[in-house]
């Protein structure tokens, strides 16, 4: 059985380290409005509500089941209603949001099914739903996690689920004009703290020996200059549509 993370211990380093990714923030930019309600599941310590509250101004509410994460982002913001919640419980009525996402959590609900569910009933009609996450493709590319820290791959390949898996449970609750879209940006790297500081979860879950090798080369290799970064996204979308319930007994 792998460690669990306890996501309360690493929230400092969350907020120290991690930043919304540009590709992922514009796309999602895209589909609201000043007039929209926005609901990030398993907002961290908020950076992409925040960034989306920020530059479109609309309401924004995130959830997350770490009180530490939540901490961190109610410090950062109180513009937005941050609430203790699971993604297989909304706590909003019906009708309510006009976007629900996720990125990089979809991993971490057990029961995704009966997220898609939620999501499908607090969306309004015509709604959307946006997935973040990763293809079996990009974690076996990521640039550099994976190249340095190899043994991040079938940890991780077992963590996430297949998109073909996640478009079909979509499907099965309703949900409408799915698509999806791989968005990606480059980068220099000229600072590994955030590795040393195991920002990344994945980092947690690997064996020691072999979170340090990856270290010392990734030291190794910045001495001679920047190391290049390219960092991935699958965006998985879907509509709820007017008038239809969500289907039961998936």
């Amino acid at each position: 059985m792998s460690p669990r993370i306890e996501y309360d211990s690493i929230a400092a380093k969350y907020a120290q380290h991690r930043r919304a990714h540009p590709e992922v923030l514009k796309s999602l930019c895209k589909s609201v409005q000043c007039t929209s309600k926005v609901l990030e599941v398993g907002c961290g310590t908020g950076n992409y509500i925040m960034a989306i509250e920020s530059l479109i101004g609309c309401m924004c509410w995130g959830i997350d089941p770490s009180a530490e994460m939540l901490s961190r982002a109610r410090e950062r913001s109180q513009a937005i209603h941050f609430h203790a919640g699971q993604a297989e419980r909304l706590d909003f009525p019906p009708a309510f949001f006009d976007l629900v996402f996720s990125v990089d959590v979809i991993h971490h609900i057990s029961d995704r099914a009966t997220y898609f569910q939620e999501a499908y009933r607090v969306l309004k009609p015509s709604g959307q739903l946006c997935t973040a996450t990763d293809s079996k493709w990009i974690i076996r590319h990521r640039q550099p996690l994976a190249l340095y820290f190899p043994e991040t791959v079938e940890s991780e390949l077992e963590r996430y689920p297949r998109i073909a898996e996640l478009q079909r449970t979509m499907e099965q609750v309703g949900f409408n004009g799915i698509a999806r879209r791989t968005v990606e940006c480059t980068y220099a790297l000229t600072d590994i703290q955030a590795y040393h500081d195991k920002a990344y979860s994945i980092l947690h879950l690997i064996p020691a020996s072999a979170f340090q090798r990856g270290l010392q080369r990734m030291e190794r290799d910045l001495r001679a200059g920047p190391i290049r970064g390219v960092s991935r996204y699958t965006l998985l979308w879907g509509t709820r549509a007017a008038g239809i319930e969500t289907r039961r007994g998936l």
